[in-house]
């Protein structure tokens, strides 16, 4: 079993969601926070999954966990998964793939909490059924003169090339099948990386003779057989892949795109107005938004809507299933991410590889 420290991660339901945050950190593996009594019963749990749909309805770090109580109401595990001490693993394996869940409480007569089963300790590489595909065509203009010779993806940082950190982050997690896409000096990625064996994965190349974009470029694949993960080869992130693949099949979509908080200041006092009336000021208000951090999960029921050999931005394989009323959904990162796009982001990274404190990251 886990041999969690459960009272690490147990809250009182008066507890704010900083603190359950907190608590999912500390569970480490099971991502899972856990809602007691005074008799320290367990009540209810808190997955990250929760967290992030809380933080996507504007719920704050300060603010009570009855919000996202309330929004897991609405969940398909309104009410947690949980077994009794001493259940077999065979018997916990089929309850977990049976309800969809891949942490189940472990409860003792009394209803505490004694351990958490993992599905990964049950069934581990849960991702191996997962292909992968990385955008690394890309030229990288901005970071001329480092993109002279290299490609971006293939850009040192922490003493490796940053896409072999991804292919690692892959590897790690389950993933064997990865495709790479490239155009601007493919030769550098094809021979680090060759057929991928040395790195413990299998890895193909999709070469585009013009620059696709990224829906351009998933639109030269063969049949997809199941979920493909789609990352851009300029993104550093501490993403959970596992939480995301786990949130992409409790929402049942057919695309989770991950978005990341983005805060922009006003430098000036913003007038709200009717018609010719001033209704108030505010005084450089704070704007928040999310946006698009370059990760996504796509189901084989997305593919129809990609075009062949043609310029196609993800942005226009979003908008066309949205059109389509196709299942899309969010999933903010609450991690450290940072997109290498220009010479800060670059040393940034670099910061974030040797441990040095950096400013990336959600702000929730």
């Amino acid at each position: 079993m886990s041999s969690i420290n459960i009272s690490a991660i147990s809250l009182p339901r008066s507890a704010t969601i900083g603190e359950a945050i907190a608590c999912i950190d500390r569970s480490g593996r099971a991502s899972l926070a856990l809602i007691v009594d005074s008799e320290q019963r367990l009540i209810n749990t808190l997955t990250d999954g929760d967290v992030r749909r809380g933080i996507l309805a504007g719920y704050a770090l300060g603010d009570s966990i009855e919000g996202l109580l309330d929004i897991k109401t609405r969940m398909p595990h309104a009410v947690p998964v949980t077994a009794a001490a001493g259940t077999s693993g065979r018997d916990l394996l089929a309850l977990m793939q049976g309800a969809n869940v891949r942490q189940v409480p472990l409860l003792d007569n009394e209803g505490r909490v004694v351990d958490v089963a993992l599905l990964r300790d049950l069934l581990p590489q849960t991702l191996a059924a997962v292909e992968a595909i990385v955008m690394a065509g890309g030229e990288g203009l901005r970071l001329r003169p480092l993109t002279d010779q290299l490609p971006k993806p293939m850009l040192p940082v922490g003493g490796k090339p940053l896409m072999e950190l991804i292919v690692d982050k892959l590897r790690t997690v389950g993933v064997r099948k990865i495709n790479i896409t490239t155009h601007y000096r493919p030769e550098a990625i094809v021979d680090h990386f060759g057929d991928g064996s040395a790195f413990g994965v299998d890895i193909s190349y999709v070469n585009e003779n013009t620059p696709l974009g990224t829906g351009g470029a998933l639109g030269l694949l063969p049949r997809l057989q199941g979920p493909m993960l789609v990352m851009n080869g300029d993104i550093l992130s501490d993403i959970d892949i596992e939480a995301f693949y786990q949130y992409h099949q409790d929402q049942r979509a057919e695309m989770t795109v991950a978005v990341r908080r983005y805060e922009l200041q006003v430098p000036y006092g913003v007038v709200e107005c009717e018609n010719t009336r001033i209704l108030g000021i505010k005084e450089k208000p704070n704007l928040g938004f999310f946006v698009n951090a370059g990760i996504y999960l796509i189901e084989p029921s997305v593919q129809p809507y990609l075009p062949a050999a043609r310029e196609f931005q993800m942005t226009d394989v979003i908008e066309k299933l949205v059109a389509n009323d196709r299942r899309v959904e969010a999933y903010p990162i609450r991690e450290y991410w940072v997109d290498i796009g220009r010479h800060a982001d670059y040393e940034q990274a670099q910061q974030h590889a040797d441990g040095r404190p950096t400013c990336a990251g959600v702000d929730a």
